[in-house]
């Protein structure tokens, strides 16, 4: 387990910059208001490592160009170009009196309100830009959430009596499927998929005999989650209480799971009701971000027919480019399957985890973000679901009901 997250981390460092996101200035300028600099040291910081990248991403496109390949460093010509652009939106910002909080005026003060309230991720990212400086620190701490997500993968399949190897398989398979990248990409998403599988650890726990600690994990991971982006949190424990209800519903002896509905349910409670105290943004201000641009353009009149709409045309575009190229439903097929057919009642909870991916991309269907982000959630089901999948092929056969039965009571007698 630690080779392979070694292996990974190793690798990473042929790209320690060129991966962040416009999302990504917000949260670093976060960041270093809560070590203490001020607005022009963030902002100053904040755009060099922004700069800094775009012009890595541009020499890197420059020296594959069959055309523009033998040209000088344009590195210098676009950093200065970056740094007039921001500095000369920020300076605006600033003399018109957007001072407030803790991040540096990239954007309006509406669509900035939305970063304020998550400081779980800059929180996780001020140690690391304070010892290691901004652009290593910021690489070592996707290299530090993403190691972390996929050694909860190989615990949560362990916990759940997966042999070793298939648990290596599910670590591997976190660090080479797209969740990787992403969680290396400084956002919130690796901190939101490590946290998703702390719970998802918390429920193997619970469903293996281990209630008390199983639960406790579960509401310290929400709990977290709510720091992070609190509708993660939102949608996980909704999920997990459904799941959890839906295992009552068909089994006898369903303590853990009457446990996991009720830790998932104070979990959604919870965070309903810290978000109305604390009055963070609503769905309305998000609908409205969505459809203006990020209140670059006049609120809409009627936001939520419009939503509903795109809601309507985002999905069925989403359905014809996944047709096109169909790995993602694959996957997503080839996980449930696993997971359902070799761990039934667990499963449930795993496919309930995964399906907090499509929640989070359903309230923001925008087709453009990169690399379905958004979504990146539901690629948790191929890295739980497809080890055990492969179980029985690794064996050399490929066991039928009866057999399986059988397995499964001796299997519970020696516990």
């Amino acid at each position: 387990m630690l080779v392979l997250a070694a292996l990974f981390a190793l690798s990473q460092l042929a790209n320690v910059t060129g991966r962040d996101t416009p999302d990504t200035k917000n949260y670093l300028a976060y960041a270093l208001s809560l070590r203490g600099d001020d607005k022009r040291a963030a902002a100053a910081a904040t755009i060099d490592y922004a700069c800094a990248g775009r012009a890595a991403i541009a020499v890197r496109r420059q020296n594959v160009d069959v055309v523009r390949f033998h040209r000088g460093d344009p590195t210098p010509r676009i950093m200065a170009e970056c740094r007039a652009a921001e500095w000369r939106r920020v300076d605006a910002r600033l003399e018109a009196g957007q001072t407030g909080g803790h991040t540096v005026p990239f954007m309006p003060e509406r669509f900035m309100r939305i970063f304020e309230v998550r400081p779980g991720y800059p929180v996780f990212l001020v140690p690391f830009v304070t010892v290691f400086g901004v652009t290593w620190g910021l690489w070592a701490a996707g290299v530090a959430v993403t190691v972390a997500g996929g050694v909860l993968a190989f615990l949560v399949l362990r916990t759940r009596g997966a042999p070793p190897w298939a648990c290596l398989t599910g670590q591997g398979l976190y660090y080479v499927l797209p969740c990787g990248a992403t969680a290396m990409r400084p956002m919130t998403e690796g901190l939101m998929l490590a946290l998703t599988l702390a719970a998802l650890w918390g429920c193997a726990l619970a469903v293996s005999g281990r209630v008390r600690a199983g639960v406790w994990l579960v509401g310290g991971a929400l709990a977290a989650l709510f720091a992070v982006k609190h509708s993660q949190a939102l949608f996980l424990g909704l999920c997990l209480a459904a799941g959890a209800l839906l295992v009552m519903a068909r089994r006898r002896g369903s303590r853990p799971y009457r446990a996991l509905a009720v830790a998932g349910g104070c979990g959604v409670l919870g965070t309903l009701l810290l978000a109305r105290l604390l009055h963070y943004p609503s769905e309305a201000d998000s609908v409205q971000d969505l459809l203006t641009a990020h209140f670059s353009r006049p609120d809409r009149l009627h936001p939520w027919p419009e939503f509903f709409r795109l809601q309507l045309n985002f999905w069925i575009e989403w359905a014809r480019r996944q047709l096109w190229e169909p790995l993602f439903v694959a996957a997503l097929a080839g996980g449930a399957w696993g997971a359902l057919r070799r761990d039934r009642a667990f499963g449930v909870l795993v496919v309930a985890a995964a399906g907090t991916g499509f929640l989070t991309q359903a309230g923001h269907p925008d087709i453009a973000i990169w690399g379905d982000r958004l979504i990146v959630l539901a690629w948790l089901l191929p890295v739980l679901g497809l080890p055990l999948l492969l179980r029985p092929v690794a064996r050399g056969r490929v066991p039928g009901p009866a057999r399986e039965r059988r397995e499964g009571a001796a299997l519970g007698a020696a516990r």
